[in-house]
């Protein structure tokens, strides 16, 4: 057995002294890639923090991208290293990804989706948005999925396909939002008085905006009351403490001012002579 080996050896010293220095060198380059890759996608997250150039939506799939590029070049490398004709090998690959592509659709639609939603920037991290019946602020965009937190602090993780392929509703976009206070008040009561009162709750209120400006009009003759309306706008970051607290101040005013806010009821009217029998 020792005798075999030392013939092997001898025969094929060169050979395997060779491929040996290629292994190692294949994986000195695969060990740099790895290495690299995490510091190229450490540095494009960390960049943001003095360039404040790059909306934050973009940089998980920039890093994303990065890290996938320098992979595939330090794999161009390991295989030139064992002599393989790379312009063949990406003639193979493309008709291979061509084959993967049809098998994975549905992954690849994401991605697309993903892009496009990166491009169109319909919202970025940090926005509160709507899609479809889900409600949330935006986490992070990715390659694959797009990450959300809920209210109630849910972590949701949705298909960028989902994402693409609905509505969405961005409260944040526009910088304010604008808030309808709707109150009842008594058939007897006068409409002119509501207004008033509402326009003066309006006009003490220092969050809410100037421009647009509030408003308050009729908004319903309901069975049991009249529905009258304060519409107005608020900065995002003010906008449901300003809410609640109108609510409150509306529904004490409005008492206050000797107006009432009848409950919902219904006048039964029984024709003279009808006998009900047991």
């Amino acid at each position: 057995m020792k005798q075999t080996l030392n013939e092997f050896w001898l025969n094929n010293s060169e050979t395997i002294i060779a491929l040996g220095y290629k292994l190692i060198l294949a994986i000195v380059i695969l060990i740099a890639s790895a290495v690299l890759a995490k510091s190229v996608k450490k540095a494009i997250k960390n960049s943001n923090a003095t360039l404040k150039k790059v909306d934050n939506t973009l940089l998980p799939i920039l890093s994303s991208v990065a890290g996938y590029a320098v992979y595939i070049i330090g794999g161009v490398f390991i295989l030139d290293i064992f002599g393989v004709n790379t312009a063949s090998l990406i003639a193979l690959m493309g008709a291979a990804g061509l084959a993967i592509g049809l098998a994975l659709k549905d992954t690849l639609s994401n991605i697309a989706a993903g892009m496009m939603l990166l491009i169109l920037r319909p919202f970025k991290v940090g926005d509160f948005v709507e899609i479809g019946s889900m409600q949330g602020t935006v986490s992070e965009v990715n390659l694959f999925t797009s990450v959300f937190q809920t209210i109630d602090g849910l972590y949701i993780a949705s298909p960028n396909g989902i994402v693409w392929g609905n509505n969405i509703k961005n409260f944040t976009r526009n910088g304010k939002r604008r808030m309808d206070i709707v109150v009842g008040i008594s058939y007897a009561d006068s409409i002119d008085d509501g207004f008033a009162v509402l326009k003066n709750i309006a006009a003490n209120e220092n969050r809410l905006l100037s421009e647009p400006a509030a408003q308050v009009m009729v908004t319903a003759m309901a069975e049991s009351s009249v529905n009258i309306q304060l519409r107005a706008w608020a900065k995002n970051e003010d906008y449901w403490q300003t809410y609640w607290d109108l609510n409150k101040r509306v529904k004490e005013s409005i008492e206050k001012a000797g107006l009432t806010i009848p409950f919902p009821q219904r006048t039964l009217h029984i024709p003279e002579g009808v006998v009900t029998k047991k």
